[in-house]
């Protein structure tokens, strides 16, 4: 088995995980709440961090597989003109590149959190931990795109699927 694959599938079941630790923090935060008026005070702490948990760490993933959202308003135009692969190939890129600008803003809060020595309220979890894992995984996004986006308009590309 291939390192991506070994890494693909630990990001995969880091997003498992942190769903199902939200769900039974949500499940022990409302009884306890209800119950006993004693909620679990870092509830909202966890929430959010395991929130960027299952969003970032599949957030490769879905852009590799192409598994993203697209609107189809103008496939009827590119296809009737042949224009698919072209379209396909600009998106892809443009996507990369437009990812580079949030990863270096992150990048540069997450910094300027290990300078200041930022926790979180409750846990004191170094808050640059965090974006430093939203950086990794926006970057490697971007990364992604960008390298499908030129295999898509390489000619004669058959190893890229372009739907």
């Amino acid at each position: 088995m291939s390192l991506v694959r070994i890494l693909d599938r630990m990001l995969i079941f880091l997003a498992c995980v942190a769903l199902f630790a939200m769900m039974l923090m949500t499940f022990i935060d409302v009884i306890l709440r209800s119950a006993f008026n004693a909620p679990v005070e870092p509830a909202t702490e966890l929430t959010r961090i395991f929130m960027v948990i299952i969003v970032f760490s599949v957030l490769p993933r879905l852009s590799c597989n192409r598994e993203h959202i697209a609107v189809d308003l103008t496939d009827g135009i590119f296809t009737r003109f042949g224009l698919e692969r072209i379209r396909d190939g600009i998106i892809q890129i443009s996507c990369g590149l437009s990812l580079i600008w949030p990863a270096l803003q992150v990048w540069t809060l997450t910094m300027r959190a290990k300078k200041y020595g930022d926790v979180t309220e409750y846990l004191s979890i170094p808050q640059y931990l965090i974006g430093a894992f939203v950086v990794s995984s926006v970057a490697i996004t971007a990364l992604i795109l960008i390298i499908h986006g030129v295999g898509i308009l390489l000619p004669n590309n058959r190893a890229v699927d372009h739907d």
